[in-house]
């Protein structure tokens, strides 16, 4: 064979493997961009205010979210906030899409994201209380008579944990930071107030009625140690509201799909139900809470 033959032959190997090499390369760059191209399914994600244990809200919330992805073919995924300011900033900024927010909260969220509704309650909410609570022993019968007393509301930012409690202690001619023994505390959710009342660790204090009522009921307080002292006027409190996001994402009518899924709950999901002590949801509106947002406004937690 002659010496050119052979560098021909050289010259054409080269060539092929130069062919293979860049064919190769082509065909490992397709597969990312076809992938590229098939869009991740995007999750709905829900939330709700941290106001009681921390393993009761996993299991309600876990349910719902199995309901609702059942009933409106969406993924949904229920994430835990680590406390009420975490979940509204979430909500704000759009990860989260449905949230279960207290009164407070839910003005706090509208009003950051303008365009979300309130679209859901239990019929318990149109007409909610707070419980003030002391301990058994102490001679206190009316509101006036908790100053010099040791004090805890729930989380700060809770409608029936703080808020209403601290507009109807005004009411009664009490500074929470002037006429208590030392400042207030804060539980941080309404479970943790009853127990610390209970345990002697504080002498009063505010929370939840819904909360309350289902601790006396399981016989999980000692009403031997704590006692009730003053119910509150009724007023809106908790809501289930959807980001204005929620169509823009997911599709044209998924803000009707899911509130139409939270208000058609009945015997099927009585076990959800009863997680939030309850036998349905009914339709509320943003304008409900207006008298939340003012008593919020007049005692300066909003602007």
């Amino acid at each position: 064979m002659k010496r050119g033959d052979i560098t021909v032959r050289r010259k054409i190997s080269i060539l092929a493997m130069i062919v293979v090499l860049v064919l190769l390369a082509f065909s490992g760059c397709s597969k990312p961009s076809m992938e590229t191209g098939n869009k991740p399914e995007q999750v709905f994600r829900i939330g709700g205010i941290p106001d009681q244990d921390t393993a009761k809200l996993v299991r309600r919330f876990n349910a719902v979210a199995e309901y609702l992805g059942k009933e409106t073919g969406l993924k949904v995924e229920y994430v835990p906030s680590i406390d009420y300011a975490a979940l509204l900033t979430a909500f704000q900024r759009g990860e989260i899409h449905l949230a279960w927010f207290g009164g407070l909260t839910g003005v706090q969220a509208r009003s950051a994201v303008p365009g979300s509704e309130a679209i859901a309650q239990r019929p318990r909410d149109a007409q909610f209380h707070s419980v003030f609570i002391v301990q058994a022993s102490l001679p206190v019968n009316k509101l006036e008579d908790l100053k010099g007393l040791s004090f805890t509301f729930g989380s700060e930012s809770s409608t029936s944990g703080h808020l209403m409690p601290r507009y109807y202690l005004m009411q009664a001619g009490i500074n929470p930071e002037k006429d208590f023994d030392g400042q207030p505390s804060y539980s941080g959710s309404h479970d943790k107030t009853w127990k610390m009342v209970e345990s002697g660790g504080i002498q009063a204090g505010a929370l939840n009625e819904a909360v309350w009522e289902e601790a006396v009921k399981k016989g999980a307080v000692d009403t031997g140690k704590v006692k009730v002292l003053y119910i509150t006027p009724d007023y809106y409190d908790y809501n289930w509201t959807i980001n204005a996001n929620v169509d823009g994402v997911f599709g044209h009518g998924t803000k009707e799909k899911v509130k139409k899924a939270l208000l058609s709950m009945g015997p099927g999901q009585a076990e959800i139900l009863e997680m939030f002590q309850t036998d349905s949801f009914i339709e509320t509106k943003n304008e409900n809470y207006e008298a939340i947002r003012m008593v919020a406004k007049e005692l300066g937690i909003i602007k």
